[in-house]
C-alpha cells in the first residue's frame, strides 16, 4: 500500500513511490513537484529529504532546483504528512468562487480579498489554492502563476494546466507581463513619475519571517512610481514593478522615504496610527491589473476594482484631508 492511517490524528504515512514524468509535468522544479506530490509535508522536511538524497531522479541525486524532463522517473521516499485541517467553511469557499474575474480552459483569474493567503502553511489552514481546489476538485493541477502578500488584494492569476503555467512563467522571465498596483504612501510625493532601481536582499528573522532590505549584494529590482492623487499627508501612487521580488513595492517606497500606509513591517508607526484612526485597517496595496499576450499574441488584460474597504477609506476616512487630483 502507498499510505496508511497513523495513530496521530491528522497525519498519514506514505510509502515509497516512483512517478514517471509526462509532458504536462515537464519543466517544473523538483521541489515544486514534490510539494504537489506530498501535500502537507512541512517545507523544512521536504528540503531535508532532498539534501539527504532520499529523492532520486533516474536513480541519481539532484538539486532542489532541477527541472524535470519528459520521461524522468522520480523516486519519492516514505513520509509522514499532515492530512490538513479538514474542509474549509462552505461560506469561505463560495465567497472566493464569486470573486473569479475570468476563466477559460487554461487560466483562472480572481480578485483576491485582503487577509487570504495565496496558499496554506505557517499556521494558515486554507489559502486561495486550497479553497479553489475544494470548490473545484477537478482542478488538481491548479497552480499559482505569481504571488500576492496576504494583506494585498486584487488580481491573482492561476494556471489550470502545467503547460499554461510554464508559458506564464516564461512570460514573467521575458518581462512581458505588466502589473499595476495602487498604493497609498505616507507623505506628499514630490517625485512625479520616478523609477526606483535598487537591489533587494532577503533576510530571515528569528521567527522565520522574511524581511527585505535595499543592499548592493541583493537581486536587481526596479519599480516605476507615478503620482495619481494627493491626500494631504498621504499620496496615492500607481506602481509598476518591472521585476518580481519579495515585498518589492513596499521596500522601494520605504527606500524613497514614503512607506505604505498600514504597513506594519516597513511602515511608519505614527502615520499608521493616524491612518487607523481614520479607518484604515490594513496595508493599502491593491493589485489593480495584470496583462500579457496569449499564445496567439492577443493581449489579455484583467482588472480588479479598488477593494471596497480601501475605496471607503479614500472617500470617507480622508474626506477631511486635502484631496487634489493630478491633471495632465
Amino acid at each position: 500500500m502507498n499510505s496508511s492511517a497513523n495513530s496521530e490524528q491528522g497525519v498519514r504515512q506514505t510509502g515509497v513511490r516512483k512517478v514517471r514524468v509526462d509532458g504536462d509535468m515537464a519543466g517544473q522544479r523538483l521541489d515544486n513537484f514534490l510539494r504537489r506530490e506530498l501535500p502537507g509535508l512541512p517545507r523544512s522536511r521536504l528540503y531535508r529529504i532532498l539534501r539527504r538524497g532520499e529523492v532520486r531522479v533516474n536513480g541519481g541525486r539532484v538539486r532542489a532546483d532541477y527541472r524535470l524532463e519528459d520521461g524522468d522517473e522520480v523516486r519519492i521516499p516514505p513520509a509522514r504528512i499532515s492530512t490538513g485541517p479538514g474542509a474549509a467553511p462552505p461560506g469561505r469557499v463560495a465567497s472566493l468562487e464569486k470573486r473569479i474575474i475570468y476563466e477559460d480552459k487554461r487560466l483562472l483569474v480572481i480578485d483576491k480579498p485582503s487577509g487570504v493567503a495565496v496558499h496554506g502553511g505557517s499556521g494558515i489552514s486554507h489559502g486561495v489554492i486550497e479553497l479553489l481546489r475544494e470548490a473545484r476538485p477537478d482542478l488538481r493541477d491548479l497552480s499559482l502563476a505569481h504571488r500576492l502578500d496576504r494583506e494585498t488584494s486584487g488580481c491573482l492569476v492561476l494556471a489550470k494546466r502545467r503547460s499554461a503555467l510554464r508559458e506564464l512563467h516564461e512570460k514573467f522571465r521575458e518581462g512581458i507581463v505588466e502589473k499595476s498596483y495602487l498604493a497609498l504612501v505616507v507623505g506628499d510625493w514630490q517625485f512625479g513619475e520616478h523609477l526606483v532601481d535598487a537591489p533587494l536582499y532577503v533576510q530571515h528573522r528569528q521567527n522565520g519571517e522574511r524581511h527585505v532590505v535595499v543592499r548592493v549584494s541583493g537581486k536587481p529590482a526596479q519599480t516605476k512610481f507615478r503620482l495619481s492623487r494627493t491626500y494631504g499627508k498621504f499620496s496615492l501612487l500607481q506602481c509598476q514593478p518591472l521585476t518580481g521580488r519579495t515585498h518589492q513595492i513596499r521596500v522601494h517606497a520605504e527606500h524613497m522615504g514614503h512607506p505604505l500606509a498600514g504597513d506594519e513591517r516597513y511602515g511608519d508607526s505614527k502615520a499608521n496610527a493616524m491612518a487607523k484612526k481614520l479607518g484604515l485597517r490594513r496595508l493599502f496595496l491593491h493589485a489593480q491589473s495584470i496583462s500579457f499576450p496569449d499564445a496567439s499574441g492577443t493581449e489579455q488584460h484583467f482588472v480588479a476594482p479598488l477593494a471596497d474597504d480601501l475605496e471607503r477609506f479614500l472617500s470617507k476616512g480622508l474626506a477631511r484631508s486635502r484631496n487634489r487630483p493630478i491633471r495632465g
